[in-house]
């Protein structure tokens, strides 16, 4: 049946569980419980290609039980559930699907195979293999303590399914089991078959590992230690060049401006000059020497007449 075609307005989504939830047996009963809030509602329970239910939850009630007190294969299938609230006529939108898979014990139980075989090592791929008779299906591997399978395969070739376990540890220690469900009955499922046991055991550190792991340690701290000594003489070496590069060129840069040339007046006899006034100049001729040649430049003297009394 379709959904009911009303206007969905936002009102809190219910919830679909089973009691009990797993492994339920074909004429065994079941109830599926549509949880939603404490407020008085018409509730509808879809079966997904088949009938619809309905009926009326009173307000202090929070779930809407629908049971078949004999399961028959008909009833086997995915549900949904979806509520109106009585007093505003709002609607849900429909809660998540639950599948009701039935067990038929007419169906013979799978075979089962571990290999390695029981105790292996931490890291080891493990495969388990199951397998029926005649009936082409969809097998499921099974690990008590599981409320679902924990990997689902078809078979190849119709009776035989391969589950393979990667590096496995001893999270993955447990007892498995198969089941199937026959290609044509999708909702109806085998009992589960014979059982194997897996024990993963942690794998020893070969001997020397821990003195192995020191030394590594202890070698990586040395390493460390002598890169840093390298980083900081590369440093020191780099200082000095600059320092070095710096005194060259203040030691080849020019000295100091020349002085300007001392002159000095004096005064000749009148008898001699006529009254001349002289001055004596120093002229430096420029050097072709390096800067710190010993040999001085050596000053040539210069006489002019500077005035002459009344004349030039």
């Amino acid at each position: 049946m379709e959904p009911m075609a009303m206007n969905l307005i936002l009102v809190p989504r219910p919830s679909l569980s089973l009691h009990p939830s797993q492994r339920v047996s074909l004429g065994n009963p079941v109830t599926l419980r549509c949880h939603l809030p404490r407020l008085a509602a018409w509730v509808w329970l879809y079966q997904e290609g088949g009938w619809s239910y309905n009926k009326g939850k009173k307000k202090e009630q929070d779930a809407a039980e629908f049971s078949f007190a004999s399961t028959l294969r008909e009833h086997a299938g995915r549900y949904r559930c979806q509520y109106r609230v009585s007093e505003s006529a709002e609607v849900s939108v429909e809660s998540d699907p639950v599948e009701l898979v039935l067990t038929d014990l007419r169906y013979p139980p799978s075979r089962i195979s571990l290999h390695p075989e029981q105790h292996v090592g931490t890291g080891t791929n493990v495969t388990i293999c199951c397998w029926n008779k005649d009936y082409g299906a969809t097998f499921f591997l099974h690990k008590d303590g599981s409320s679902d399978p924990i990997q689902r395969q078809d078979s190849s070739g119709g009776d035989t399914a391969t589950f393979t376990l990667f590096g496995v540890t001893p999270a993955d220690s447990g007892t498995y089991r198969c089941s199937y469900r026959p290609w044509h009955y999708a909702f109806m499922s085998s009992p589960l078959g014979d059982s194997v046991m897996l024990e993963v055991t942690p794998t020893a550190a070969p001997p020397g590992a821990a003195g192995s792991s020191h030394g590594n340690l202890v070698v990586a701290v040395v390493g460390g230690c002598t890169a840093a000594f390298v980083f900081i003489l590369v440093l020191i070496i780099i200082f000095l060049l600059s320092a070095r590069r710096h005194r060259t060129q203040r030691d080849e840069s020019p000295g100091a401006p020349p002085k300007k040339p001392e002159a000095m007046e004096f005064q000749v006899p009148s008898s001699d000059s006529e009254g001349l006034t002289y001055l004596e100049l120093q002229a430096v001729t420029p050097s072709t020497q390096p800067p710190n040649s010993p040999i001085a430049p050596q000053p040539s003297v210069i006489y002019t007449e500077v005035a002459v009394r009344g004349h030039h």
